[in-house]
């Protein structure tokens, strides 16, 4: 492995190409991996790959640091200094990153500010919390001895993101590893690396040790399966495909038995009682189906109405649908970019014509929007029940199915009755109601009267085979620490059973 400044230029911002290994940009021996636009369908350029031996090299840089120069090696007050510096880097590069995102993405450019937005948000609240990570002291009945607690960093840790949102799921696993004093092996999906790899020259600029942060970019089949199985991870955390997510737990059993975090897939139930407001309903429920082209893993893309304002609230929400403006991403007034990739295009037209095949009814969209690039219509399908394809597995696009229940009884057990338990919203004006169904869903995130916005402040993650483990908020931290226990002795009356 050879150094290299390998860059190209995109949309004029100069790119790294390679691998971000110990501060340094170097040669990566995998085969090339290509990036294409997708709102064109024209290729952006090629990007450098790592094998298991470049994920080996990264990983013994991010030991190295851990046992040196990070980790318990440095205050908590300098890892929180770092991680302001870094959000102001990237704060600063905000214009760049975002561009580069919608490039690679498709997402609207106003969206992917908004993104970045809230990453820097984010490092700066983990930087506020770096300081403020506790131990205890606990009292025992021996007077000659007392004990503490201490959370101590994980170790070396490998961090997997997908492609929906590339900046902003990077920094809700970062940021809180680097203010548990964690040193990151990182990999970005394939579909989307270049604004990482950008992001990526902002951690020489923040200052960071050497082999804190590594990049390490590659496909899932190779790549990620060597950070799954490398024996020097103490941890591994991912989010994607509950598919991808359960190779991933196997991979890490056995191997070295590391600890395991997980936000997978989901199959979101959004609300509507007959109490709801309706307009607003209908509003929050189009939003949360269609934000972010469909491609999110807590989208509301299960709509359940109640049957006495069923008819209503469809009208509402086909007109909340159509007037979500599909197109070029980089116009402000677009809401709805390209799906990712030519396969996630396939994909959700599959998943259209069986909607169509298993007899639901196809009430707005449903094909492609224009003659190039990865656009797909947002639809909307009526009359959906729960043996239908469209209404058991997640899409992950423009798609909503819209199901009709009688009683609240009813409604909590089809917004039940899936895997998955990631999230789910409540639309109601009467709150006995909202309590009620609230308590009873088995979701990791109810929103009321609303969808979909989320705050690092605030612990994300699912029941059931939506995944292990929170991220954001305090809770967050706990992946990224280790409980020591320190048992303290000082008496000197000890009643040995034996005599030396």
């Amino acid at each position: 492995m050879t150094n290299t400044k390998d860059t190209v230029s995109i949309n004029g911002i100069a790119v790294p190409t390679g691998l971000f290994i110990n501060n340094a940009w170097v040669q990566g021996s995998g085969k090339p991996l290509t990036t294409v636009n997708p709102s064109t369908e024209e290729v952006i350029t090629e990007i450098q790959t790592a094998t298991a031996e470049d994920v080996d090299v990264a990983v013994k840089a991010a030991r190295e640091a851990f046992e040196n120069t990070w980790g318990t090696n440095v205050s908590a007050q300098l890892r929180g200094q770092l991680l302001f510096a870094l959000a102001t880097k990237m704060e600063e590069a905000i214009e760049e990153l975002a561009v580069l995102e919608t490039l690679d993405a498709g997402k609207p450019l106003a969206w992917a500010k908004v993104d970045v937005e809230d990453s820097v948000a984010c490092l700066r609240y983990y930087a506020g919390v770096a300081d403020k990570i506790h131990g205890s002291v606990i009292e025992i009945d021996d007077k000659s001895k007392y004990a503490e607690t201490r959370k101590e960093p994980a170790g070396v840790v490998a961090q997997i993101v997908p492609w929906n949102y590339p900046l902003l799921m990077m920094c809700w696993k970062i940021a809180p590893a680097l203010a548990a004093g964690c040193a990151i092996v990182f990999k970005a999906a394939e579909q989307t690396p270049l604004s990482t790899l950008k992001f990526a020259e902002l951690i020489v600029e923040a200052g960071y040790p050497a082999g804190v942060f590594n990049l390490v970019n590659g496909l899932g089949a190779i790549t990620g399966d060597a950070l799954s199985r490398h024996p020097d991870i103490d941890k591994i955390a991912f989010t994607g495909s509950t598919v991808t997510g359960r190779r991933i737990a196997i991979a890490a059993a056995e191997s070295n038995l590391k600890t395991v975090s997980l936000e997978l897939g989901g199959k979101s139930a959004n609300i509507v009682f007959e109490k709801a407001n309706l307009p607003e309903a209908a509003k929050w429920a189009a939003f949360g189906v269609f934000e972010n082209m469909g491609q999110s893993c807590s989208a509301g893309s299960r709509v359940l109405v109640q049957d006495t304002v069923y008819d209503e609230f469809v009208a509402l929400f086909i007109k909340a649908t159509e007037a979500f403006k599909v197109g070029d991403p980089y116009d402000s007034d677009t809401f709805q970019g390209p799906q990712v990739s030519e396969v996630q295009f396939n994909k959700i037209l599959g998943y259209i014509e069986a909607g169509k095949k298993d007899g639901a009814k196809l009430v707005t969209g449903g094909g492609r929007h224009g003659t190039k690039g990865y656009f797909v219509q947002p639809t909307v399908f009526t009359e959906v029940d729960m043996s239908m394809t469209i209404a058991k597995e997640e899409i992950f696009g423009p798609v909503a199915s819209i199901i009709r229940f009688k009683t609240e009884e009813e409604a909590t057990q089809i917004a039940n009755g899936t895997e998955y338990g990631l999230a789910a919203a409540v639309h109601s004006t009467n709150y006995g109601q909202v309590n009620r169904v609230t308590r009873r869903l088995k979701a990791g995130t109810v929103w009321i009267n609303q969808y979909t916005f989320l705050s690092h402040q605030i612990p994300f993650g699912g029941y059931k085979q939506s995944g292990w483990g929170r991220e954001l908020g305090v809770e967050g931290l706990e992946p990224y620490l280790v409980t020591k226990s320190v048992h303290h002795y000082y008496g000197e009356d000890f009643e040995w059973p034996i005599k030396l």
